[in-house]
């Protein structure tokens, strides 16, 4: 199944072992978007494959750094599309998926 299947897991931003301030009722850990974790399974992506990674906290990745257009371009390709032709016309501008950015991470790619 996971032949045809690509399975993506991810939140929505970095979690770390901080707390977050204020100190309310029920403080939480503090949230990052320097670096976060997201995982893919299946469907053309290299099993076991570990790309990156964040510095002993979590908060800010220090190899490997991906921007999420990267992310989407990669997944636009496993999914068939070319990121890069997939537009569309707004206010008499063609738009894209990944805006201007974005490249398939092939490193990862079976």
């Amino acid at each position: 199944m996971l032949n045809d299947t690509l399975v993506i897991w991810g939140g929505e931003m970095g979690r770390t072992p901080t707390v977050q301030l204020p100190a309310g009722p029920r403080p939480g850990r503090d949230h990052h978007h320097d670096g976060f974790a997201i995982w893919l399974a299946g469907g053309g992506v290299k099993a076991g494959r570990v790309h990156g990674s964040t510095d002993e906290l979590g908060l800010r990745a220090v190899e490997g750094r991906l921007h999420v257009h990267d992310l989407h371009a990669t997944i636009l390709h496993l999914l068939g599309f070319d990121h890069e032709k997939l537009t569309y016309r707004f206010a008499g501008r063609d738009f894209r998926l990944t805006n201007v950015h974005g490249r398939v991470v092939r490193e990862i790619l079976a």
